[in-house]
């Protein structure tokens, strides 16, 4: 599965975006889906994870309660749905394929581009 990310741009802090991901393929049901950032300087975490009927959903501590993720299967697109942003989320988005709903990024096989999010003060 192909993967395209977008959505991302400036901000100020307390708004909101919506990143998208948009997958090729008819597989696109079959993985568990996955939202990862990296901000300058830093590694790459872990932000949003869904498995693939979109039942289950996972979130790191930093972004919970003001990221939701979600998917529409139908559309073969993932959603990040970003509210309440802070300058620390300043960061370039990657949306990731896995064959299992996971927070470590070895466990995704297929990566997007990737989004840069600016958040400013």
């Amino acid at each position: 599965v192909q993967l395209q990310a977008s959505g991302g741009g400036l901000v100020q802090a307390g708004g909101s975006l919506r990143l998208s991901c948009a997958g090729t393929g008819r597989t696109f049901s079959t993985y568990a889906m996955g939202w990862f950032r990296q901000a300058p300087g830093k590694e790459r975490e872990f932000v949003a994870a869904i498995s693939r009927s979109g039942g289950g959903t996972y979130y790191a501590d930093s972004v919970k309660d003001r990221f939701t993720i979600s998917r529409d299967n139908a559309r073969n697109t993932e959603y990040l749905q970003m509210n309440n942003l802070k300058p620390e989320d300043t960061a370039v988005y990657y949306c990731a394929a896995g064959r299992v709903v996971n927070r470590r990024e070895n466990m995704y096989d297929y990566w997007g581009q990737g989004t840069l999010v600016t958040v400013s003060s």
